[in-house]
């Protein structure tokens, strides 16, 4: 029988790799200062036995041969996480679902169990509450079915046997930085337990055809505690997104093998859980102030959904020797170069003044196509002239200042005549490509000179 001794290992937790002495710089992803100390259990070499039956057990599939038998899709009862999972959840995957502490990733995964155990069997496990926390959290979103099963516990060996037990089609572990394999002498939370444990709930899910959930929490700087490799391992990964001090929440899918990558979905927090947002753009434009200057509606694609967006900016003169820049919702170094665009091609000396840029509504823009909605922002600012409030623009501004194409401009205009806008400046390349401009104005603009004339 093999003996196992504790020996300490490093492992870097960006990609996982491991080394027996601490490295500054990892040789895998090239990360700095990223190693860990952890202490392990490592077993001697021994006898690797064969497989029984030969090399009978070892068969392959030519893949003409394989059913392409399409499973059908479980609704989660929210059409915006089905929108962002690809239309629906695929039986036997596994889903990653990250976000910062109090954002409401459990109380998501507990309506969708909800809505889900009305038809199918659904066991959710906790590693962070009891059996009483979840019951008090579960009477402020409503009523539930016998369906739903809870299960307090962190032990994978003993989560794997009442999975066994009650054959569940959906499984809720909340969360994965909690749970612990008692083959690895680590503690929970740790790169190895974490590596170990989703491999293990990677079995489960592809060998029962089990679709298994699981909560990550997220470092500072945003991204899933624990290795990287962990975002390789699973089907799909999702962020929950926004100020838990707001009331708006965003879905966005990161990784997605069974759909898009670019589809987001919009929540809001209330007391009886997260409601859907079914129009973002309306709900973006609330409280858009009246007649100020400095203030533009631009439409953004997320993936095939059009959202408008209100973009602020301020332009006052500097105090400073250097003028101080600021960008929220959007890329800085993006507004620098719009600012150096509109000083070059523009005509606006803008290099003795601080600017400050705003995506109202905390959402995160980065799409090319609010290019000319920033540059008109800070041009409205700069002259001290309002645009008109039923105008809206998008478009992708080149360093020469040309206005240059974007993609989906017809469901762009569609979308500002479905909340009342009566005019839209857009690139002049991409109005022959309109098939529906009844009810709105259209201006097409070749540079951003042309755009900044149809301010005041």
């Amino acid at each position: 029988m093999a003996k196992a001794k504790k020996v300490s290992v490093y492992f870097c937790q960006s990609c996982g790799y491991e080394s027996s002495k601490w490295m500054g710089q990892c040789p895998g992803c090239r990360e700095w200062n990223s190693f860990v100390e952890e202490i392990v259990e490592k077993k001697s070499a021994g006898k690797v036995k064969s497989a029984p039956g030969g090399n009978e057990e070892l068969k392959t599939t030519k893949i003409s041969e394989i059913d392409m038998q399409a499973k059908e899709r479980l609704q989660t009862g929210f059409q915006e996480l089905d929108r962002v999972l690809g239309g629906g959840i695929v039986p036997g995957s596994l889903v990653l679902v990250g976000g910062d502490p109090g954002i409401g990733k459990s109380t998501l995964l507990l309506q969708v169990c909800r809505n889900l155990a009305d038809a199918k069997e659904v066991l959710y496990i906790s590693g962070e509450e009891s059996l009483q926390q979840i019951k008090m959290r579960a009477q402020r979103i409503g009523q539930f079915s016998d369906k739903l099963q809870l299960f307090c516990d962190t032990s994978l060996e003993r989560i794997e046997q009442v999975i066994n037990r009650e054959k569940p089609q959906v499984v809720i572990i909340d969360s994965i930085q909690t749970m612990y394999s008692e083959d690895v002498g680590s503690a929970p939370g740790s790169v190895s337990q974490v590596r170990e444990t989703t491999a293990r709930l990677l079995q489960i899910a592809k060998g029962m055809d089990v679709t298994v959930f699981i909560v990550g929490h997220v470092t500072k700087e945003g991204v899933v505690a624990g290795p990287r490799v962990l975002e390789h391992m699973v089907d799909t990964v999702l962020y929950f997104e926004g100020d838990r001090h707001a009331s708006y929440r965003i879905l966005r899918g990161v990784k997605n093998r069974f759909g898009s990558t670019n589809e987001i979905g919009v929540f809001e927090m209330q007391e009886a859980g997260l409601q859907e947002v079914e129009n973002p753009s309306e709900f973006m434009l609330n409280g858009k102030p009246q007649g100020a200057s400095g203030s533009v509606v631009a439409c953004s694609m997320e993936g095939t959904r059009p959202i408008l967006v209100e973009i602020q900016a301020l332009v006052c003169h500097s105090n400073f020797g250097i003028p101080r820049r600021t960008a929220a919702g959007t890329d800085l170094n993006r507004v620098n170069l719009l600012m150096a665009v509109l000083e070059k091609r523009g005509g606006l000396s803008l290099s003795g003044s601080d600017a400050y840029v705003n995506i109202a509504g905390g959402i995160r823009m980065n799409e090319p196509a609010i290019d000319l909605g920033i540059v008109m922002a800070l041009a409205s600012s700069f002259k001290e002239k309002a645009i008109d409030e039923r105008m809206i623009c998008y478009g992708e501004v080149g360093l020469s200042g040309e206005v240059r194409a974007v993609n989906m401009a017809q469901q762009r205009v569609s979308e500002a005549k479905k909340l009342g806008f009566s005019s839209c400046i857009l690139p002049k390349v991409s109005v022959a490509g309109l098939t529906d401009t009844k009810g709105i104005k259209i201006i097409g603009v070749d540079n951003i000179r042309e755009a900044i004339g149809w301010i005041g």
